[in-house]
């Protein structure tokens, strides 16, 4: 196992040197065990419910294996990720398509493979899936309301409750199988009640369906459960608690539910290693440039203001500190991780710093804006210890 410890003489005089054993940064360094705990802790929690990683949070093929190994099943957005998942064994029949807007072609190609299970919010949709596959089944994607979660991800897709009963009965006049309903409630949700609305919602379709001869199969409840970043958030089991008593009191018969996490199971387990390639005082603030940055691995601190707060040390790890702003190496001023992050106070080029809770949504949405490589991957034990 590797180690983030400092260089012995990190605190001496300056070394551009990579640390022994260690690829050149910005590395994504993956601890597998750490994404078997979490995916043991999500079954363990909501033991009643179908886990279907959303592999766009991190497609790395390790991952897709260990997973796979557990019992997992798996949710995409295009053919792409499901030739990724063909290519470690992952059978077509247990992935759902949860796109809500497909490329017609590639309604057919996965229809082809084996995936029997697809997401629409329109007619356009349905159509599209009646014609490149007759008689497969579609779940319907129910509109949330706007709620508090660090990465707000709604607003774009979904339909209210009239519209989602109605889009089903559509699907069976076209020859489809109406089989379901998703929602998702906004990514890294903080707040645990946020499913019960959508699940009553849920379950008046259901219910309103009855009266149609129509009895759905499916009910996905989405992602959205969080990771710890730079502080605590409600535990799995009480987002389980509420997500059980609303399937209780609002679903009219039994269902298969079905979850989608995705950051919950790979976030805590990354740590993004990368150097400091330039420090400088402007204006009175500090700032250190790392090799890393929001387009070339951190886009979500785009996304969110840079709200959301990645843990982060340095090499030196010094207990002289100064606040600093971490941005990264390319010429765009909008290139900034975090402001005000306290650091070693003799930060200096060449040192080494640490962004933890850096598995979801990095490597997976890089680019080499401006020319800058995207993380290398490394990935530190099993997944057996979980297993």
């Amino acid at each position: 196992m590797l180690c983030d410890c400092p260089p012995e003489n990190a605190s001496a005089s300056l070394s551009l040197s990579e640390p022994a054993g260690e690829p050149g940064t910005p590395f994504l360094r993956v601890d597998l065990d750490g994404v078997g705990r979490a995916y043991r802790a999500m079954r363990d929690a909501l033991p009643e419910a179908r886990v279907h990683y959303a592999m766009k949070c991190n497609p790395a093929r390790p991952i897709l294996s260990l997973l796979r190994d557990m019992g997992g099943s798996f949710e995409i957005a295009s053919v792409a990720e499901l030739r990724e998942l063909q290519a470690v064994g992952v059978p077509a029949a247990q992935v759902l398509f949860s796109n809500p807007v497909k490329v017609a072609t590639q309604v057919r190609q996965a229809w082809a493979a084996g995936v029997w299970r697809f997401a629409a919010d329109s007619d356009a949709e349905l159509d599209k899936i009646a014609a490149m596959a007759p008689g497969a089944a579609v779940y319907v994607r129910l509109a949330t309301a706007a709620a508090d979660s660090a990465v707000p991800s709604e607003g774009k897709f979904g339909v209210d409750a009239g519209e989602v009963a109605r889009l089903l009965r559509a699907a069976r006049a076209r020859g489809l199988e109406p089989y379901g309903i998703t929602f998702h409630v906004g990514s890294q949700m903080t707040d645990p009640g946020a499913w019960a609305l959508a699940i009553e919602r849920c379950g008046a379709v259901m219910t309103a369906l009855s009266g149609d001869g129509i009895r759905l199969t499916m009910l996905n409840a989405g992602g959205g459960f969080p990771a710890r970043y730079d502080s605590d958030v409600p535990d799995l089991r009480t987002y389980a608690k509420h997500i059980r008593t609303a399937v209780e009191r609002y679903v009219p018969y039994p269902v298969e539910l079905v979850v989608e996490p995705g950051r919950a199971l790979v976030a805590e387990a990354g740590v993004m290693v990368a150097t400091v390639i330039g420090v400088a005082r402007r204006g009175g603030a500090l700032w250190a440039h790392l090799d890393v940055g929001a387009f070339n691995g951190f886009m979500e601190s785009l996304e969110t203001g840079t709200a959301l707060s990645y843990p982060v040390r340095d090499s030196r790890d010094s207990s002289r500190r100064e606040l600093f702003h971490l941005t990264g190496p390319s010429c765009d001023s909008q290139d900034t991780l975090r402001y005000g992050v306290p650091m070693s106070a003799d930060l200096a080029v060449g040192d080494r710093v640490y962004i933890h809770v850096a598995g979801a949504y990095t490597t997976a949405y890089a680019s080499r804006f401006n020319g800058f490589d995207v993380p290398g991957m490394q990935f530190v034990g099993s997944g057996d210890a979980a297993a």
